[in-house]
């Protein structure tokens, strides 16, 4: 999930200069037009301990009018707020209409620090979320503008920033020791993970942001709330934004920029090294089956990237009676008359058996998002359905692998033109291969908000470089082979 935005993106102080006068100018017309519209904007701020939540805030508080914002910050709970349900204190702090709120942490920090604590385990973290997410849409059904900003630095960045602190002796906000160690940094990383995805709606999204570099922190935070804020102008009281405006999740790189397409295995390597993962993985999917442990296993990538020719490569290695693989293609008509989940439920595996989907429920969120064959309403809460989903899967025992074989636009197209040209190959390219080749800007963008909101500690996403189809092949099998014997050995 955070690896989509540890992009190392930077802005100079010169363009921050340039840019700022005019989002500046825009924010404070957005809170006019809010403001006389009767629109109670609600902003969350939450992030690792040093992402410059604070600093953040305070560059909204000169973006706006002040006289019209209020902020929160929620330490030690009060007496009179101990005698009283916890979401009390909140909903005496929410905005009156046509004004706007900023909460630190909001009701997202308790209960994810309580489980970084050991205060709490996954079943009250998940029933906490499940009531977040109803607060949140009913504050939504009433007409507030709810905004989720979640501020994020990587393991070095982070641990930099805290050290600095401590040499300083500045006052560190939140729990006293938190983020201190690499290891409190993953716990609390982990914890945060699963609190955003079960809080990740399409009503109310959670947005991360690089907080690495401040002025492209606070050029970020401010052109999301700008765009969210320019949308949700003269709707109703009853109307919902679907989700987040393409204006908001333009980024100028986005997480496929960091596959290295490089990668390459020469003949006698690759030779090698399917023999070795072939012979791995066959003993592996017979250990599996007598461990009665099922995998699912998912390929997406571009058209003509190499998904049939690495599930060919895998298959070859398992017994015919222990796989299926299942072409996705579009619904038929016994499949639109159910949710679009339920022909992927109905080919999931038996202990110890194995389904390989080619395309996969993620369609949702790419072709049918790109195409418009789904509403942004629908797509928008497909990503909260299919962690829902794979989370079933997960806490069943399934071993669930979900690959994106990347390509850059060139191979793609001379793959296209090699097809045009080979007979046994013709089969494989369409009109529809053309048009979606078309439409890649759009699709890159699917692509990272895809892996941003659906790669997760326990389905992430594996995105390989497949730029050479020999390295492709060989480092999937890899990859299932360690997954497998991971999943076997614990």
């Amino acid at each position: 999930m955070f690896e989509a935005v540890e992009l190392g993106q930077k802005v100079s102080k010169a363009d921050f200069k340039a840019r700022e006068p005019e989002l500046w100018t825009a924010l404070l017309e957005a809170q006019r037009t809010l403001r006389e519209a009767g629109v109670a904007t609600l902003i969350l701020v939450a992030g690792v301990e040093g992402g410059g939540k604070g600093e953040a805030v305070q560059r909204l508080h000169k973006w706006f009018d002040t006289r019209g914002v209020r902020t929160h910050a929620f330490w030690d709970a009060t007496d009179e707020e101990r005698e009283r349900p916890p979401a009390w204190r909140f909903w005496q702090r929410l905005p009156p209409r046509g004004s706007i709120a900023v909460m630190f942490g909001g009701w997202y920090w308790d209960p994810l620090y309580r489980q970084v604590r050991d205060k709490a385990g996954e079943a009250e973290l998940e029933r906490e979320a499940a009531r977040i997410v109803e607060l949140e849409r009913m504050l939504s059904l009433d007409g507030m503008l709810i905004v989720k900003l979640w501020f994020h630095l990587p393991r070095e960045a982070h641990a930099q920033r805290m050290k600095k602190r401590r040499e300083v002796q500045r006052h560190i906000a939140g729990v006293a020791g938190e983020g201190d160690t690499d290891k409190q940094y993953e716990v609390f990383l982990r914890a945060a993970e699963r609190m955003i995805r079960h809080t990740d709606t399409g009503v109310c999204p959670w947005w991360l942001i690089d907080a690495e570099d401040p002025h492209y922190r606070d050029l970020r935070a401010g052109g999301i709330l700008r765009a969210l804020m320019e949308e949700h102008s003269g709707r109703t009281k009853a109307a919902v934004p679907a989700t987040t405006p393409a204006a908001a999740r333009r980024k100028q790189a986005t997480v496929l920029d960091r596959v290295d397409l490089t990668a390459r295995l020469a003949d006698q390597a690759y030779k090698r090294e399917m023999k070795h993962c072939r012979e791995r993985l066959t003993r592996l999917a017979w250990r599996a089956y007598d461990a009665r442990r099922s995998c699912v296993l998912v390929f997406e990538g571009w058209d003509a990237a190499g998904k049939g020719g690495a599930i060919q490569r895998l298959t070859a290695a398992v017994d015919a009676r222990l796989y299926q693989v299942i072409p996705v293609a579009a619904p038929t008509d016994e499949e639109r008359a159910h949710h679009y989940l339920w022909r992927f439920w109905r080919h999931l595996p038996r202990a110890g058996y194995m389904t390989l989907y080619d395309r996969s429920w993620y369609g949702r969120v790419l072709v049918e998002r790109v195409e418009g064959f789904a509403s942004e309403e629908e797509w928008a809460r497909a990503y909260e359905e299919i962690n829902n989903f794979e989370e079933h899967l997960v806490g069943h025992g399934v071993v669930l692998l979900k690959f994106w074989l990347h390509i850059s636009a060139e191979e793609q197209l001379r793959r296209f033109e090699e097809r045009g040209r080979l007979p046994w190959k013709q089969h494989k390219l369409g009109e529809e291969d053309w048009r979606n080749r078309d439409r890649r800007a759009a699709y890159l963008a699917a692509v990272d908000d895809m892996v941003a909101h659906t790669s997760t500690a326990d389905t992430p996403w594996c995105l390989v470089p497949a730029e050479d189809k020999h390295y492709a092949r060989v480092d999937i099998l890899r990859t299932v082979c360690a997954r497998l014997e991971q999943a076997l050995e614990s």
